[in-house]
């Protein structure tokens, strides 16, 4: 449902030539599958999930930009991703470059307020953006968030407690949610 509109938020297809010829790509292999991380100089772009990559509008963007191991957004976001795997690595600290309307990107910011191993209902987030009536706005706009796991809109939940709508697919939130559950519990004893 939003990889199409995820690419548009990337901006990739909107740039000019030269500037697209900037912006490069790789796979990282994780817990939770092959993710593909999109940089520029300016930072990271995206984080996308396998299912984000059958998509034939994000193959054909992808397929234009540049694979690369060692650009430094790509290194540092894989370092950082592959540690907090590990449950060493709490809160990520890059460069993010995201593109959305004001209201978009009012919810992105909420969802990194969210602390590591919590969760919030879509209601709760929806009120902490001014709105408690605009749930549904709010998942929608948790649904576009280019850069998973980084900005966490695994951490938020249906009213009811139960894990409802995410891009990776309900088993990775879930994953997700336990891997950080189990690393705050193996703090606490150790």
């Amino acid at each position: 449902m939003t990889i199409l509109r995820k690419i548009n938020f990337l901006s990739i297809e909107n740039k000019e030539d030269k500037e697209n010829k900037k912006m490069t790509y790789d796979e990282v292999d994780s817990p939770v599958g092959v993710l593909t991380i999109i940089t520029s100089p300016q930072g990271l772009h995206a984080v996308l999930w396998e299912n984000d990559r059958e998509n034939e509008k994000c193959k054909n963007t992808i397929h234009h930009l540049h694979q690369s191991k060692t650009e430094k957004t790509i290194v540092q976001t894989k370092k950082q991703l592959q540690e907090y795997f590990q449950g060493k690595r709490k809160t990520f600290d890059l460069p993010l470059i995201i593109h959305g309307t004001a209201f978009q990107m009012q919810v992105w910011n909420e969802l990194r307020n969210i602390p590591y191993a919590k969760t919030i209902s879509y209601a709760e987030q929806a009120a902490k953006v001014g709105n408690k009536n605009k749930a549904r706005a709010v998942g929608l706009a948790n649904g576009l968030n280019p850069i998973s796991i980084i900005i966490p809109c695994h951490r938020v939940i249906g009213s009811n407690g139960k894990l409802v709508g995410f891009g990776g697919g309900l088993e990775r939130k879930e994953f997700l949610l336990k891997l950080e559950q189990n690393r705050l519990i193996t703090d606490r004893v150790a």
